[in-house]
């Protein structure tokens, strides 16, 4: 989504603080790929998933009654858990939504309904459109 020309320039404003700042942080905060850092959170997704597995797996292998039950809710509730946040951070990586990964400013939307937040962020824009 395009920043007005207000938002861009008090985002420009405060990079240029920033810098005068503390350029070694500003220098890091550049140099840092968002991808790179969704790419660490898909294998730890995928790790955390294979934990979930083995807990599951060790709940059925010990053959006590309700200690299954217990190993087996924990590990599927991990399974679920990893699997979602690794399929989120996957989609932003592809450029299907999110901040790191976002559509291009310039391609159409796809669905006809707005989410809530996309909802909040005109509102909130029209409010400082007004003033």
């Amino acid at each position: 989504m395009p920043l007005s020309e207000n938002e861009q320039r008090l985002l420009d404003q405060i990079e240029r603080a920033l810098v005068e700042d503390d350029p070694k942080f500003a220098s890091a905060v550049r140099s840092t790929n968002p991808r790179t850092y969704l790419l660490r959170r898909v294998r730890r997704s995928l790790l955390l998933f294979v934990a979930g597995l083995v807990v599951l797996l060790v709940g059925v292998v010990l053959n006590r009654t309700p200690l299954i039950v217990v190993l087996g809710v924990l590990g599927f509730a991990t399974m679920l858990f990893a699997a979602s946040r690794g399929a989120a951070d996957l989609r932003r990586i592809g450029g299907r939504g999110g901040e790191a990964g976002g559509r291009h400013p310039s391609t159409p939307h796809r669905r006809t309904r707005t989410s809530f937040t996309e909802r909040i962020e005109q509102r909130w824009r029209r409010r400082w459109d007004d003033h």
